[in-house]
C-alpha cells in the first residue's frame, strides 16, 4: 500500500468536519454548541448534514464529540457499545431516566465502557473546548439513538422534530415530516421500565479505567483494556488496547481484520510492509489522529519523539455488537 492509498486512511485532528446539527436536541439550550464528528463508519447521526471521513466498514466505528465548558449531550441510549475516552477536557458522565442514578468525572486519558440499554448524557466541565473519541460497536452502531422521552419533547419547543425513519426535520429550515411520516414515538412508561438505573457504585469499577493504570498495567506488554480478558471484561465485537512507549515494539504485525490507532499522547511512528516484510512507508500520528489500518497489513508503531505517549488501539474481533457481555 502506498504512503497516498495510507494517507487516506488517516483523519488528522486539525482535519476534522464537525456537524452542528447532527441530533434532535441541537437547538435546545445548554446542548446547542456541540460539535459532532463522524470519523469511521456511518455512526448514528440523525442529520443529512454529518460529514463522513471513512466509510469502510471495520465492524465498529468512530467518533468524537466537541464541546465547549457546560455545554451537555443528552440523555440517549444505544443497543450495541459506546465507549469513550478523554482527548481534551474534563467531562461528567452521568446515567438514568432523569440523569440522576449516577455519575462519574472523567480525566484526559481516562476510557468508559458505558453499559447498553441505559440512559446516559455527558458534560464538559472544564475550563476549555473538550474533545471526547468514541467507539460504537457495530457497522450500524446499533441502528441509531434512543432518546429518553423529555429529550424529543424539549426538542420539539425549539424546532426539531425526529422522523420514524431517524431522520431530522428542522422547522427552522422550512422542513416539516414528509406527507405519510410519523414522528418518532416516544417511549412508553411500560418501557421505560426495561432501562436499568445502575448506581454509581455498580458501573465504574467495571466499566472505567483510568489513565494512569493503563500506564502502569502497559509499562512492558500492551495492556487489553476492553475485551474478555481486559481490564474492562466485555465481548462488544471490538476489542480495546492501550500501548506506552515501555510496551511498543518496532516488530511487523498484522491483524485479519481491521485495526485503528488513535494517539493519546506524544507522536507515533507508524511503518508497514509490503507481502515479503520490506517497509514500503512510514507516517506520523499526533494526539487525535486516528488511523485505519487494513486487515493483513503487517505494521508497527513506536513513539517518534521523547516524552510520554501513549496509544489506543481497535480491533474487531467477530463478535456479535450487542448488549453488554455479563460473562
Amino acid at each position: 500500500m502506498t504512503p497516498a492509498e495510507m494517507e487516506s486512511r488517516i483523519v488528522r485532528y486539525g482535519d476534522l468536519q464537525p456537524c452542528k446539527t447532527a441530533f434532535i436536541d441541537a437547538h435546545t439550550p445548554g446542548s446547542d454548541q456541540k460539535e459532532n464528528f463522524t470519523i469511521i463508519g456511518g455512526g448514528v447521526s440523525e442529520s443529512p448534514d454529518q460529514h463522513v471521513h471513512i466509510s469502510i466498514p471495520h465492524g465498529f466505528n468512530i467518533g468524537a464529540a466537541g464541546q465547549p465548558p457546560k455545554c451537555r449531550n443528552s440523555l440517549h441510549s444505544h443497543r450495541t457499545a459506546e465507549v469513550f475516552f478523554v482527548l481534551k477536557g474534563r467531562w461528567r458522565f452521568f446515567w438514568g431516566r432523569h440523569g440522576d442514578a449516577g455519575e462519574v468525572t472523567l480525566e484526559e486519558g481516562d476510557i468508559f465502557n458505558i453499559p447498553t440499554g441505559i440512559f446516559r448524557g455527558f458534560e464538559n466541565i472544564g475550563t476549555d473546548y473538550g474533545m471526547i473519541m468514541a467507539i460504537l460497536g457495530g457497522d450500524d452502531a446499533g441502528g441509531g439513538v434512543i432518546w429518553a422521552p423529555q429529550v424529543i419533547t424539549d426538542a420539539t419547543d425549539h424546532g426539531l422534530v425526529l422522523g420514524e425513519n431517524g431522520k431530522l426535520y428542522d422547522s427552522k429550515k422550512g422542513e416539516s415530516l414528509p406527507e405519510g411520516m410519523k414522528p418518532m414515538p416516544v417511549l412508553t412508561a411500560n418501557e421505560l421500565k426495561d432501562f436499568p438505573e445502575p448506581t454509581t457504585a455498580e458501573v465504574v469499577p467495571h466499566y472505567v479505567a483510568r489513565y494512569w493504570d493503563m500506564v502502569a498495567l502497559a509499562d512492558r506488554k500492551p495492556a487489553t483494556v476492553i475485551g474478555e480478558t481486559g481490564m474492562l471484561r466485555d465481548k462488544p465485537g471490538f476489542e480495546v488496547a492501550f500501548i506506552t512507549r515501555g510496551s511498543s515494539s518496532p516488530e511487523l504485525h498484522s491483524h485479519d481484520k481491521p485495526s485503528v490507532l488513535m494517539p493519546m499522547r506524544g507522536h507515533w511512528r507508524v511503518s508497514w510492509a509490503d507481502d515479503s516484510g520490506t517497509v514500503v512507508g512510514e507516517a506520523t500520528l499526533a494526539p487525535g489522529d486516528t488511523m485505519s489500518v487494513p486487515a493483513h497489513l503487517p505494521h508497527s508503531a513506536v513513539p517518534s519523539m521523547t516524552g510520554e505517549a501513549s496509544l489506543f488501539h481497535v480491533v474487531a474481533t467477530g463478535d456479535p455488537a450487542g448488549l453488554t457481555w455479563k460473562g
